[in-house]
């Protein structure tokens, strides 16, 4: 396997979903790519968050959804049998239909879980390879050829730079030292289209340090701003901006 093929598995790795040649592999190529090792940290720590998900009781309305309906159901009547026991005369076996009621719904109600687990583990391995591919196209905008870079000083002290790839046609934000939003805020990124804001993504409210992917391509921004917002962000600035920053020349 190439080392190109082995930059690839971080997702799969972080979430144990690797044979167990692969697993040694690529366990061999960590010890020497720093790179790799910290997107493996970083994704295993979203998993490790979302399976916390996993192990959580199904909501009470299921299983009272579940007795609800059995009573609507109409059941068949059982088989019975004779069989002779001892030489004495047979007897007839029969399910008591509450028993067959209670085995329906442990059945539906576990089944109910299991499928509703099974989802949040889904969601979890599409957040790792989302995460992945996000960290992928970071890093092809930080390495490209034609990458510019403009740095500048942030409100309460902080530091900023972003870095724009024509070829990629997209912008990273990195930050150093910046503070937390107040709460139920958070930073929102802007491309400046001649004057016009054009929403570039949200931040972590918890991390001021750190590279963003700008969500979007560059086109003909000529710059960049950032702005607290809502919960959730804004359609449009709604607050004077934390900082503004012009694109590197070409």
């Amino acid at each position: 396997m190439s080392t190109v093929e082995l930059h690839t598995l971080t997702g799969a790795y972080a979430v144990h979903a690797l044979p167990d040649a692969e697993h040694r592999a690529f366990e061999r190529h960590l010890r020497d790519c720093e790179a790799c090792a910290q997107e493996v940290r970083e994704l295993s720590a979203t998993a490790a968050r979302l399976g916390l998900a996993v192990a959580a009781h199904p909501p009470l309305e299921m299983r009272e959804r579940v007795l609800r309906e059995i009573t609507t159901v109409r059941q068949e009547p059982p088989v019975h049998e004779r069989r002779e026991r001892s030489g004495r005369g047979g007897r007839t076996g029969r399910w008591p239909a509450y028993a067959l009621a209670a085995c329906v719904a442990a059945a539906a109600a576990f089944g109910g879980a299991a499928l509703w687990q099974n989802q949040l583990a889904q969601d979890a391995r599409q957040e790792a390879d989302r995460a992945q591919r996000q960290n992928q196209q970071l890093a092809e905008v930080l390495s490209a050829p034609d990458a510019r870079t403009a740095s500048g000083e942030l409100a309460g002290g902080a530091h900023g730079a972003v870095v724009v790839s024509e070829s990629r046609n997209r912008a990273v934000f990195l930050a150093s030292g910046m503070e937390r939003p107040p709460s139920g805020k958070v930073y929102q990124l802007w491309f400046n289209d001649a004057g016009a804001m054009r929403s570039a993504g949200l931040m972590d409210p918890s991390a001021g340090d750190g590279a963003v992917l700008l969500d979007g391509p560059v086109g003909r921004a000529s710059g960049m701003g950032i702005t607290i917002e809502p919960a959730g962000g804004s359609a449009e600035p709604t607050s004077s901006p934390v900082a503004l920053m012009d694109f590197p020349a070409a």
